[in-house]
């Protein structure tokens, strides 16, 4: 009997980060609580449309969250979230009225008209 070894390709991570996006992530690391050991990104059910984005500080891995390494520190994405992300890019954007996340996320069907919320 011969033994085969194959070489696992990588698993591409389930959102894309900007450099802005990952320039925030740093800016919010150095400003977090103690005991913070990254963001995590989730997609708790809520608005018009059903589910929502929401970033929080996060103070304790979960073995079902995927885990992605910045420059800055260390971006979760909730286990329940990943199928709603997939091929998602994450971004940070700014302009003179706001400033927040912006997310494309190519799952998404339907949007609530003022963007707070999203179908999949």
């Amino acid at each position: 009997m011969t033994t085969d070894t194959k070489t696992r390709r990588a698993i591409p991570a389930a959102v894309t980060l900007t450099p802005a996006s990952e320039a925030r992530i740093a800016e919010l690391m150095s400003k977090a609580p103690a005991d913070a050991i990254g963001v995590k990104l989730s997609t708790p059910r809520r608005g018009c449309s059903g589910l929502a984005y929401s970033v929080d500080y996060v103070t304790e891995a979960v073995a079902l969250d995927e885990k992605i390494e910045t420059p800055g520190g260390v971006l979760y994405i909730d286990g329940g979230s990943v199928l709603y992300l997939v091929g998602s890019i994450m971004d940070w954007v700014e302009d003179e009225f706001a400033a927040g996340f912006v997310f494309n996320n190519p799952n998404a069907t339907g949007a609530c008209g003022c963007g707070e919320s999203f179908t999949v």
